[in-house]
């Protein structure tokens, strides 16, 4: 079978496990190297990356970039708009012709729909950079990042203020794989889905009070109150104001909590300067630990 990586709630704890400890290790092994070495094993040589963009991207471009030319292989990047599939050409036509071009592909995405119809059509493996639904790779390195700064995962309570997005919503399906707390303040009218909810299960406490959530936590995380698509901008900074992460909420949290935010932010909203320039901020390291992260869940990839 071809391994796709589309949502964290399909790997079993030891396939999740595995991914964080080679992008842990990886990045072990190039400490000090130029960023354009290829890694000694070059698990990835002869093999060709596509990349498709239907959103725009910093974080997610330049990593899946980098972390397939270090793992020895090379990428081709379009805009879906610049394929036939930006003029109406069925996704799954476009998986089909993919698939005898290239070894894997990954797709920024609308829809999670249209993803997982893709990876249905692909013969090779594809990895969910973001969607509407879901951002596994993102998770990859805030869990990373998380056990570089604090230790193992397993106990830990995460704190989540503000919209209970497609980020939240991978942090939940990763809670019981890895045995974390997950704790979620969000105004009502903005919850998590609730399959996801209950995907999570014993390990998600959901309620609408930032102060609630973030008491005695470990990490503190949050994320935009207006993502790409949202058409009630107004609606949500009004009902989002009181979710704000400034120091007076992180002093809430446990000694030694961090702080993650996915970026790009919103300074003097869901975050204060303060807060992402301040010492207990982990921002920068998630940012970097994209690229280990998107090694290793392409590595996982082509193992399968």
């Amino acid at each position: 079978m071809v391994r796709h990586f589309l949502d964290l709630y399909r790997l079993t704890p030891e396939d999740l496990r595995s991914i964080l400890d080679d992008a842990r290790d990886r990045k072990a092994a190039r400490a000090g190297w130029p960023k354009g070495r290829i890694d000694g094993d070059a698990p990835a040589r002869d093999h060709v990356l596509a990349m498709i963009f239907e959103k725009n991207s910093t974080r997610t471009r330049y990593s899946f970039d980098a972390a397939i030319r270090q793992l020895g292989g090379d990428a081709i990047i379009a805009n879906a708009s610049d394929m036939q599939l930006g003029r109406g050409e069925p996704i799954g036509d476009t998986a089909r012709v993919l698939s005898r071009m290239v070894d894997l592909v990954m797709i920024r995405a609308n829809s999670h729909e249209d993803v997982v119809r893709f990876a249905q059509a692909s013969s090779v493996p594809v990895i969910n950079g973001l969607t509407d639904k879901s951002h596994p790779c993102q998770i990859i390195a805030d869990l990373m990042t998380i056990e570089e700064r604090l230790g193992d995962i397993a106990g830990k309570t995460l704190a989540w203020v503000g919209d209970g997005n497609n980020v939240c919503a991978s942090l939940i399906h990763a809670a019981p794989l890895l045995g974390y707390q997950f704790r979620i303040a969000c105004p009502a009218d903005y919850h998590p889905d609730l399959f996801d909810l209950q995907r999570g299960g014993n390990n998600v406490w959901l309620g609408t009070d930032p102060v609630e959530a973030v008491t005695g936590a470990d990490v503190v995380i949050t994320d935009t109150w207006v993502s790409m698509g949202d058409q009630d901008h107004e609606a949500r900074l009004h009902a989002f104001e009181p979710y704000g992460v400034d120091d007076a909420l992180m002093d809430q949290a446990g000694e030694g909590a961090i702080f993650l935010h996915c970026l790009p932010a919103h300074r003097g909203e869901e975050v204060t300067d303060s807060v992402l320039d301040g010492p207990r901020s982990a921002a920068w390291d998630e940012a970097e630990n994209r690229i280990h992260a998107q090694k290793a869940v392409i590595n996982w990839c082509l193992k399968g």
